[in-house]
């Protein structure tokens, strides 16, 4: 099984010295590094460049400068998705941002990780699951979000958690670890923030 493979199923791996590797994020880091300094007004060129870096990218997709992945080409973003400052996706393997999705500044989604037990990390092994963040959620300032999660349609997840286990649909969760809070509710659409009324 070569490395790609390993990168795909959630096996141990290194990429150490794996030159197809190296040269795949030398280029991330290359259109990420022209990305990041761009004019604002140079809304035409970012766009250009996130459909170079990203494996789909949908129509409206909206990412503050600046950026940081680490393949970019691993990451798929549906429509009208809106990213504030300091986005980090570490996605050696895939990560799915579905539609109307809305990133806080200072989110990290990291499809990728390292052995508890330090005999095993110490060679730079890592494995890498898939993350899944599904249509209509809202990632709060400051969020982290492990490997293998996956984040139901229409939930919120509060800022500063730290997301460990998949989140159900349609519930606020936060904290960390990140923990459901409540579900959401038709209260939710007549009050916007706290008891200030739509």
């Amino acid at each position: 099984m070569d490395i790609r493979e390993k990168m795909k199923t959630g096996m141990l791996y290194t990429d150490a010295g794996e030159e197809s590797l190296q040269k795949e994020l030398s280029s991330c880091k290359e259109l990420l590094y022209d990305f990041n300094n761009t004019r604002p007004s140079e809304t035409e060129k970012r766009s250009s460049i996130l459909k170079s870096l990203l494996g789909d990218m949908g129509e409206g997709v909206w990412i503050e400068p600046p950026l940081r992945m680490a393949y970019g080409k691993h990451t798929h973003i549906g429509s009208n998705v809106y990213a504030n400052f300091n986005l980090v996706v570490v996605d050696d393997t895939d990560v799915y941002i579905g539609n109307n999705v809305m990133f806080a500044p200072n989110v990290t989604i990291s499809a990728t990780g390292h052995p508890v037990c330090a005999d095993l990390r110490r060679d730079g092994s890592q494995f890498s699951f898939p993350v899944y963040i599904e249509d209509d959620v809202w990632i709060g300032a400051g969020a982290i979000i492990l490997p293998g999660i996956r984040i139901g349609k229409g939930s919120v997840i509060g800022a500063g958690s730290v997301v460990t286990r998949d989140v159900p649909e349609y519930v606020v969760a936060v904290g960390n670890p990140c923990r459901v809070l409540r579900a959401i509710t038709e209260r939710d659409r007549e009050y916007y923030y706290r008891d200030l009324h739509v």
